[in-house]
């Protein structure tokens, strides 16, 4: 670690830098200017992202995602989710069954009073709104650049980009996903735990069915021997219903259901799901990537602080990734707030202060564990046949449905509110 002993003409002093404009990157900046402007208080933000949502960004990419009850709420509060809320598609109801068992239960946004659960959104969609709204603030946006190197001084992170750009920031915040190049700059470690699945991801589209209830607002969680099985709603297009799949295989199986031509994919998926979301008519492209759980132990570095993906990747079990990414973020933005706010002018603000991460890192380590605990847990006790707790799984989905008080612990955490 160097001091800087010497001024240059071309450094770019800013507050905060953030490697990585996806989800969490752009939101984190667009809630910081928000910050600024409320405490009247000037923050210079320098955004860094390799790609523009119009040429092929992998985190505004093809997929779907659900935001819950409790991430809107903060959004919201951020004043982000008026600009989005266009763009989603309510989750009313939620069911869970167990593929061959006895196990399913139903969490309806009525039964708590509540208007939805969450909302589904389109990550593509929600990319250019994003970005659009990071061109009207007074954010700075570096974008296409990449991250050149970063070099740790005594009182700021320095920055060189591909283009020769060179920012001097208080402090860094790494966004940049889980293969985090601030990370494998500072060589931070990164524990993985492999779950041996691959996710299918595709859009498909159904035929409407006569039931005595609206499909179109229904998400759908069916756990199989091999993994879960997910499906979102979509807004419809042109009348025809729309779901996000998410499906959870063992890696040669999801190979053979990726080579194999989509009719025959939509019957085998039929077969794995059931007729109780309707029939499965037509499936877009097909993708897909492994499953693991990566997470850093301790998310702070000098000057630095890991977010979103770059700190933790979740399995999409439960739908939680971006939902514990924003509260990353929100928890970022409140430990700068208070530092603002106790702020003199005797000792102004240092938001890259040893105070201000392991205020961060404090702040984040009982929700994290325990996130990252119970999605483990979801994923070793619902993808086996092993009788004791096939057993234990089907009486507790049982349960829900029989003592429907038990379910309020259970929809909270889905709909990520946290005590």
């Amino acid at each position: 670690m160097k001091a800087q002993t010497e001024q240059d003409a071309n450094l770019i002093s800013v507050d905060v830098a953030i490697v990585g404009g996806a989800m969490a990157g752009a939101t984190l900046a667009l809630g910081l200017k928000a910050l600024s402007e409320s405490l009247k208080r000037p923050l210079n933000i320098a955004l860094i992202e390799a790609h523009h949502p119009n040429q092929d960004h992998p985190g505004f990419d093809a997929r779907s995602i659900a935001i819950a009850h409790g991430s809107i709420f903060e959004l919201t509060r951020l004043g982000l989710w008026p600009k989005l809320a266009h763009l989603g598609t309510p989750i009313d109801n939620i069911h869970i069954s167990d593929r061959g068992h006895m196990g399913m239960t139903e969490l309806n946004a009525e039964a708590f009073h509540l208007n939805h659960l969450g909302q589904v959104v389109e990550l593509e969609r929600i990319g250019q709104v994003l970005f659009k709204l990071l061109d009207e603030a007074d954010i700075s946006l570096y974008c296409p650049n990449k991250l050149a190197s970063v070099e740790a001084t005594i009182d700021a992170q320095l920055l060189t980009l591909d283009d020769g750009t060179r920012l001097s920031a208080s402090l860094l915040v790494a966004a940049d996903g889980v293969n985090s190049k601030v990370r494998a700059a500072f060589k931070q470690p990164l524990e993985q735990v492999d779950f041996g699945q691959v996710a299918i991801i595709a859009n498909i589209e159904l035929a409407h069915v006569e039931t005595d209830k609206n499909n179109e607002n229904w998400a759908y969680e069916r756990f199989t021997n091999s993994g879960p099985l997910a499906l979102l709603p979509m807004s419809s297009v042109k009348g025809v219903e729309r779901k996000s799949l998410v499906w959870a295989l063992n890696p040669d199986e999801a190979k053979r259901l990726l080579s194999i031509p989509k009719d025959q994919f939509l019957i085998e998926l039929q077969q794995a799901f059931g007729s109780r979301a309707g029939q499965f008519t037509a499936v877009g492209e097909r993708y897909s990537y492994p499953l693991m759980l990566s997470y850093m132990p301790k998310p702070i570095y000098h000057r630095t602080v890991f977010i979103g993906n770059a700190a933790q990747t979740l399995h999409p079990i439960a739908g939680q990734g971006f939902n514990l990414g924003l509260r990353d973020l929100v928890s970022l933005i409140q430990v700068i707030e208070k530092n603002l706010l106790d702020e003199t002018s005797a000792a102004p603000a240092d938001l890259g202060s040893t105070q201000v991460t392991y205020a961060y890192l404090n702040s984040r380590e009982k929700d994290r564990k325990q996130t990252m605990t119970n999605i483990e847990f979801l994923v070793r006790g619902f993808s086996n046949d092993y009788w004791p707790l096939v057993a234990g799984r089907s009486l507790g989905l049982r349960m829900l449905s029989w003592l429907p008080p038990l379910k309020t612990p259970v929809a909270r955490t889905a709909m990520g509110w946290k005590a």
